[in-house]
């Protein structure tokens, strides 16, 4: 199965379509096997030593050489097991993870809207942090969950042959183990599902900060923001002290149980050997070998509850994790159409039509004809549609009825990247990949930016860049102000000479100067011939179009 390949099996979240821990179950079973295998020898290591000692107290004739080899052996293979079993489970938690963040990326990178999930920051924080959490699950829970449910019955069964006695100390005080974990369980669920909530808040409230750094600073807001930080802050931390707080006290009380198992055992073996103690054996008294036997397999009893205990915590974290998946996935949005890579531009005149387009959540758009040249306003309130339907045009969002045609031809999924490859973008806020001017211009397909540049009266601005073109601006345009920087994705929606150009709101909060230069760019790639549609409030840019279009009811 690729890494990807997520299928719906029966032990997949409640709510979720996927079963994320499908490609690394078949690891997870054979090194659960092979984990059981290497405890399993453990009993053949004791009885070997048992029979050293037993011999040495009895004066029996022991071969120090035969036994030692034999141990050695023993453990040896004891180790090689072990760590062949980790390197499986490693590599399936790799599988994992890996599989379910490329997933979600992939998701994430072919939305046509926003996710109902979260913000930025919680996506971030799901793929990141939160996912590597599911690696101490899957490299713990599921050996030791197969470790308890052989290696102590073997153990159990051991011990019923030599002493009926120290069977029931074990029978008595290993179950309280598993039924006390169950009941930390639920409050480390509990505890755990609010730790995750608290992360995914703190990381959209860490986005929204920064991307608001410049007006916080111009507002004199940064105490107000640190203080809030601050607040945040400690409520995550608080909450990740109750997970703490639970675990360490499950594990104090396990192991006092753990401890007093053994304690009476060797208590028990302890008067027996020296004959205080005459009941607990099947007639005879026991040997010193018997006495030794026990001892040893006494603590390995208990040990594999012990791992499943300290896994049981992971486990709560992880079911967390799985929750917070499949909300991430219900919270399903329209898909982008296309593969959203680069194409051949589509064949034919850049002429578009929309026909009866109802978008989700209801919105109806009105019937558009442009034919290729056109330069078209669309005007209308705030919320009306109008950035909707720039996306329905550039195939960025498919209605959910109606038809759109684009160069004669039905706009679908198949053409939609070759349709896209004739339009350039200009996006009401700018962004920016974090990589070189020249790179967020081109996008890495050559061609001098130097026309596009002056055409958005803006190659004074790049002139002035301590690295000109080669000075990296970051993702939010670091050292640019919002003209310039919405300057500069005019020239890169018309670097490649489109020959249909889409402008969200080009004119807005700027002032008349850079207002006046970002509409003399645009109606400049009107003169050449390429069609123009922009979407705004703004009277004087719509009044130079040669259409309006008024898009909802109000407008």
């Amino acid at each position: 199965m690729a890494d990807h390949d997520l299928s719906r099996s029966a032990d997949a979240p409640a709510g979720s379509s996927c079963d994320w821990l499908a490609p690394g179950r078949g690891q997870q079973a054979r090194a659960a096997g092979l984990a059981v295998l290497a405890n399993l020898i453990w009993p053949l290591q004791a009885a070997v030593i048992a029979h050293a000692l037993g011999g040495l107290l009895t004066g029996a004739a022991v071969s120090p050489v035969q036994v030692g080899i034999g141990f050695i052996l023993l453990g040896a293979l004891r180790a090689i097991l072990a760590a062949k079993a980790d390197a499986m489970v490693d590599a399936a938690a790799i599988r994992v993870v890996s599989g379910a963040r490329a997933h979600i990326v992939a998701v994430e990178g072919s939305r046509a809207a926003d996710s109902p999930f979260g913000g930025a920051g919680s996506i971030a924080a799901l793929a990141g942090e939160k996912l590597n959490l599911l690696a101490p699950f899957l490299t713990r829970y599921a050996p030791a969950r197969a470790r308890v449910m052989v290696v102590p019955l073997v153990i159990l069964a051991l011990v019923l042959w030599q002493s009926w006695a120290v069977a029931l100390i074990l029978m008595v005080s290993g179950p309280l183990i598993p039924v006390f974990m169950a009941l930390v369980g639920l409050a480390a669920k509990d505890a755990s599902h609010r730790q995750m909530a608290e992360i995914g808040t703190m990381n959209d409230l860490l986005v929204e900060r920064l991307s608001a750094l410049v007006d916080i600073r111009l507002l004199g807001a940064g105490d107000a923001v640190v203080a809030g930080f601050a607040r945040q802050a400690a409520d995550l931390r608080q909450r990740t002290m109750a997970v703490l707080r639970v675990a360490f006290l499950s594990s104090t009380v396990l192991e006092l149980f753990a401890a007093i198992g053994v304690a009476m055992v060797a208590v028990y073996v302890g008067f027996s050997l020296l004959g205080a103690l005459e009941f607990g054996t099947w007639g005879d008294a026991m040997t010193p070998q018997a006495g030794i036997f026990l001892l040893l397999l006494a603590p390995e009893f208990y040990q594999p509850l012990r791992d499943l205990s300290a896994a049981w915590h992971d486990k709560a974290t992880a079911d967390a994790v799985l929750t917070d998946l499949a909300a991430w996935e219900a919270a399903r949005t329209p898909a982008l159409p296309g593969r959203g890579g680069a194409a051949s531009p589509l064949p034919g005149p850049a002429s578009l039509s929309l026909r009866g387009c109802v978008l989700p959540g209801g919105l109806r758009l009105p019937d558009i004809e442009v034919n290729p040249g056109e330069t078209i306003a669309l005007v209308g309130a705030s919320g009306a549609g109008k950035t909707s339907a720039l996306r329905v045009i550039a195939g960025l969002l498919a209605p959910v009825s109606g038809a759109v045609m684009v160069a004669g031809q039905p706009l679908a999924s198949r053409n939609a990247d070759a349709w896209r490859a004739r339009i350039g973008w200009m996006s009401q806020s700018p962004h920016f990949l974090n990589a070189s001017l020249r790179h967020n211009l081109t996008f890495g397909q050559g061609g001098s930016p130097d026309r596009a540049l002056a055409q958005a009266a803006v190659s004074d601005v790049v002139a002035a860049l301590p690295q000109g073109l080669a000075m990296r601006i970051g993702e939010a345009g670091g050292g640019l102000s919002g003209g310039e920087a919405r300057r500069l994705t005019l020239a890169r929606a018309i670097h490649r000479m489109p020959d249909l150009i889409l402008a969200d709101e080009p004119t807005a909060d700027l002032d008349a100067v850079t207002a006046r230069a970002v509409v003399d760019g645009l109606m400049a790639q009107a003169a050449r011939g390429a069609t123009l549609i922009v979407a705004t409030h703004d009277s004087d840019l719509a009044a130079r179009m040669g259409r309006i279009i008024r898009i909802g009811g109000d407008a």
